[in-house]
């Protein structure tokens, strides 16, 4: 009896040696991965950001590094964020030229609609993009700049362009094209791009504030 209760500690103890070998392999070549593919996942990502963002705001209204200004910022209503979400604070020549705001339109047909909306230095709207949506295919989904581009229509717009009663979809006596039998989708959007233009009016003063000097190496 023994003799078998050693043969099997020797078999146990033989395959708990084999799977920590097997585990530590395995671990330094998912580090080892990691460390390899990890770069090149950033550097995409970060390409994909910086293309989306010069999608809402042209290139050439600014000369800092848009990605380096991030800031985040807390809910607020007039951005229809439940959590801090993000912005991106554009400079040329040392001069605030613009802005891009994270927003929310929480009144889509299908629920959320997430946006990115370019503002320039006087409250014009530079570009707007959806970057995420549940709206239905083929009906609510033309808001999406992959679509079609209606999306589009918001590009020079500011709170008096229209003029602030026109701010909704055509079908409400507005100024915003939406097609027949799909209008909740685009009134949530453009009830939403123009709360976004109430919060930069609300909120320019900080943004034009220049950015705070960087400190210079002892």
């Amino acid at each position: 009896m023994t003799s078998q209760i050693q043969v099997a500690l020797k078999n146990a103890l033989r395959t708990s040696t084999i799977l920590f070998v097997f585990a530590l392999v395995g671990t330094a070549m998912l580090a080892f991965t990691h460390d390899r593919t990890e770069p090149t996942i950033t550097r995409g990502q970060l390409a994909e950001k910086r293309a989306l963002l010069s999608q809402v705001l042209p290139a050439t209204l600014y000369d800092n590094d848009l990605l380096a200004s991030q800031q985040s910022v807390p809910a607020d209503d007039l951005l229809g964020t439940r959590r801090p979400s993000a912005l991106w604070l554009a400079w040329r020549g040392g001069v605030f030229s613009g802005v891009v705001l994270e927003a929310v339109a929480p009144d889509g047909y299908s629920g959320d609609i997430a946006l990115l909306i370019g503002i320039d230095a006087d409250g014009s709207v530079t570009g707007v993009r959806v970057t995420a949506h549940r709206e239905t295919p083929g009906l609510g989904d033309y808001i999406d700049r992959a679509k079609s581009a209606w999306i589009e229509q918001f590009a020079g717009k500011s709170l008096t362009n229209p003029a602030p009663k026109h701010w909704k979809v055509a079908k409400d006596g507005g100024a915003f094209d939406a097609r027949a039998g799909a209008t909740i989708t685009p009134r949530a959007v453009v009830k939403a791009v123009r709360s976004a233009l109430d919060y930069f009016a609300r909120h320019r003063a900080a943004f034009v504030a220049p950015p705070p000097a960087k400190e210079k190496d002892a």
